[in-house]
């Protein structure tokens, strides 16, 4: 207990703290959880990209809607990111308080992106399946069946990545929170905070 709260005080991590934080088996789940988004969200973005269909009724493209150039972009983000942070992750270092809270606040708004570009686009593929009859929006795909088939396939791969970055948000929640405690009651100005564990 001491020394993780030495630990809070300085930012370092100890001799245990050090093994158990960049063990080998978490850090090569964890590496992996990061390289295996970089190749999902790439198809995804390919995907979306290539997703266009003209016919008699004209031609529609993912550009066309918002929606799916959000998912473009937030794929894109998430592919250099998930790269990035596997590069750092596969070198064995000690797990510094700093370095515990980046990861853990970059894994969450990674994860909340990527999660509401799949939301995002989950909405638009649906009123382009269903429609929506009372602001006269007509369905889509009845005339653009391949379209809305290769919209749904690389929105699919997306929720495969939020899965392995809820995952990944877990392991660094984790791992800053199992090292690091949070500080010691104190006295301020005459007001006494009481912790009700003990």
């Amino acid at each position: 207990m001491a020394q993780k709260n030495s630990n809070l005080a300085t930012g370092t991590s100890g001799p245990s703290q050090e093994k158990d934080g960049n063990s080998g088996g978490i850090r090569t789940v964890e590496m992996l959880l990061r390289l295996f988004p970089v190749g999902l969200c790439v198809a995804a973005l390919v995907v979306m990209i290539k997703d266009s269909e003209t016919n008699d009724y004209g031609s529609l493209s993912y550009s066309n809607f918002t929606g799916f150039r959000f998912l473009v972009h937030a794929n894109g983000v998430l592919a250099g990111y998930s790269l990035v942070t596997a590069a750092f992750t596969a070198v064995p270092r000690p797990m510094t308080m700093p370095r515990a809270w980046t990861f853990f606040l970059l894994d969450q708004v990674s994860t909340y992106l990527i999660l509401v570009a799949g939301a995002v686009t989950t909405e638009v593929a649906f009123l382009a399946y269903k429609g929506d009859v009372t602001v006269t929006w007509s369905e889509a795909c009845g005339t653009y069946g391949h379209f809305c088939k290769q919209a749904t396939a690389s929105i699919i791969i997306t929720f495969l990545v939020v899965i392995c970055y809820i995952l990944l948000s877990l392991i660094s929640s984790y791992r800053l929170f199992s090292k690091y405690d949070a500080p010691v009651g104190y006295r301020n100005k005459g007001i006494e905070i009481v912790d009700f564990g003990n």
